[in-house]
């Protein structure tokens, strides 16, 4: 039987995943400034994906921190820092007058969005029941999909609003200092939320952690007994290995790595950033304008936010496996569409809107799996000695990937054209929904300790 949420467990899910509203916010705004920046900053095609990539190159050192940080300070102050890392590159951003400053506050950022995109999940996974923890880790790429949902519709606002000439002078800043506003919330509603209990354990502070899980769990005294009793077995037994190097590869520790890296590299390669980045783009080369093709992404916002929540319903019932093969075969088969449609000499009105109705498609299919499927995965999969420096190896090869993607996907659209770019893509498709029915084994129902037993 499904564990009802306490309003504590609530507050503390909901803080944690406001976080990915930052990621979010981040993923759409390039979509809307890269429309107008070009006039105030001029950007070759090369820089552009530089700009454009610049978080998540900055967020493959941030996780890379967050995990040996968050095993010294905790979960929660390490997320605060992100928001303040996080606050201070949208205002350098908006502030920015050269294409350096520009680049290096979204390194700057990206530093934040790393650390928060390592441990918003983490913290979520090791704080909720078992039976809906793949629910609540979901939450954070609900919280992804409403940032895009709501910058989408900023950016699309300050566009047809005002004139051109305002918007390559002002508005394209606008739409970076408005993210100030979901960092600050952040921030402060970190301030209402407690430490994980099994950091604390870890640390040896087990009063303290029980009283946690006191208020975070609806179940009876003596199962809360029996989970604090497991996670305190776990944690001595972890105890015994002195080396953090020597957990991470043991042998099946190691097989879960593997498939946590793969996983987070996959979840890139779907084409998902890519189109996300330059859905505007995309939209106005298959005919829309700029500002028309700015208000079709806002429904393709719309559709993340809507196809997220049914993800959060199916995760834990349909388990993460059969949604991760699916979704993989699912988005493969738009890639190819897309393929066939642009590999035209001129794009009729009939394709033009076949090509949104991919798009679209594609993004379904992606939320209802891979996108907050591969959080999932990452958050669960490691032992708690080794979990937030795991976490940190996996999120920063997803932050590699995607930065590899971003910088690629304009060149490669240049220089092999929109028919190979998306038969590539579609081709990682096949390839990660093959690899998930091949080596992964179910998760859903298991506790974490379950789980760590189990993979050594």
């Amino acid at each position: 039987m499904e564990k009802k949420a306490t309003p504590y467990l609530m507050r503390a899910v909901v803080a944690a995943a406001f976080g990915g509203l930052l990621f979010g916010y981040d993923e759409g705004v390039m979509s809307g400034a890269l429309n107008f920046i070009g006039h105030s900053i001029k950007l070759s095609s090369a820089m552009e994906g530089f700009v454009s990539g610049g978080i998540p190159l900055g967020a493959v050192f941030g996780c890379l921190i967050a995990g040996w940080l968050a095993d010294k300070l905790g979960r929660r102050i390490i997320m605060s820092i992100s928001a303040v890392l996080f606050i201070l590159s949208t205002v350098g951003c908006g502030a920015a007058t050269v294409a350096p400053v520009l680049i290096a506050f979204r390194l700057f950022g990206g530093l934040g969005i790393g650390m928060v995109s390592t441990l918003a999940p983490l913290y979520i996974a090791e704080i909720s029941p078992k039976d809906i923890r793949g629910k609540y880790v979901g939450s954070y790429q609900l919280a992804i999909a409403t940032g895009v949902f709501i910058v989408y519709i900023i950016n699309a606002l300050i566009a047809n609003t005002h004139t051109l000439a305002w918007n390559e002078d002002i508005g394209w800043r606008l739409m970076f200092y408005a993210g100030t506003v979901p960092g600050v919330i952040f921030f402060i509603l970190l301030f209402f939320i407690p430490e994980s209990p099994r950091f604390l354990i870890s640390n040896g502070k087990s009063d303290q952690a029980k009283g946690i899980l006191k208020k975070i769990s609806s179940d009876t005294s003596e199962n809360i007994k029996k989970e604090f009793d497991s996670i305190q077995e776990t944690v001595a037994i972890e105890n015994k290995s002195k080396s953090m190097w020597a957990e991470l590869f043991k042998k099946g520790v190691r097989a879960s790595l593997i498939i946590a890296v793969l996983c987070s590299v996959f979840q890139q390669f779907t084409g998902t950033n890519a189109i996300g980045y330059y859905a505007p783009i995309i939209f106005r080369d298959a005919g829309a304008g700029v500002n028309a093709s700015l208000i079709e992404t806002i429904f393709i916002g719309l559709v993340k936010v809507i196809f997220v929540a049914f993800f959060m319903g199916l995760i834990d019932r349909l388990g993460r496996k059969r949604l991760l093969t699916w979704g993989g075969f699912g988005m493969a088969i738009c890639m190819f569409l897309l393929a066939i449609c642009f590999d035209r000499s001129s794009i009729s009105k009939a394709f033009d809107f076949f090509i949104v109705a991919l798009t679209v498609i594609h993004t379904i299919f992606f939320e209802l799996s891979w996108g907050g499927g591969t959080w999932v995965l990452i958050s669960e999969l490691f032992p708690n000695k080794i979990r937030a420096r795991a976490s940190s190896i996996a999120s920063a090869c997803l932050w590699l990937a995607t930065y590899v993607v971003t910088q690629l996907f304009p060149i490669m659209l240049t220089s092999l054209g929109s028919v190979w770019t998306f038969t590539i893509f579609g081709f990682f498709c096949v390839v990660m929904g093959l690899f998930i029915h091949a080596v992964f084994h179910e998760t859903a129902g298991k506790s974490l300790e379950q789980i760590q037993r189990e993979t050594v």
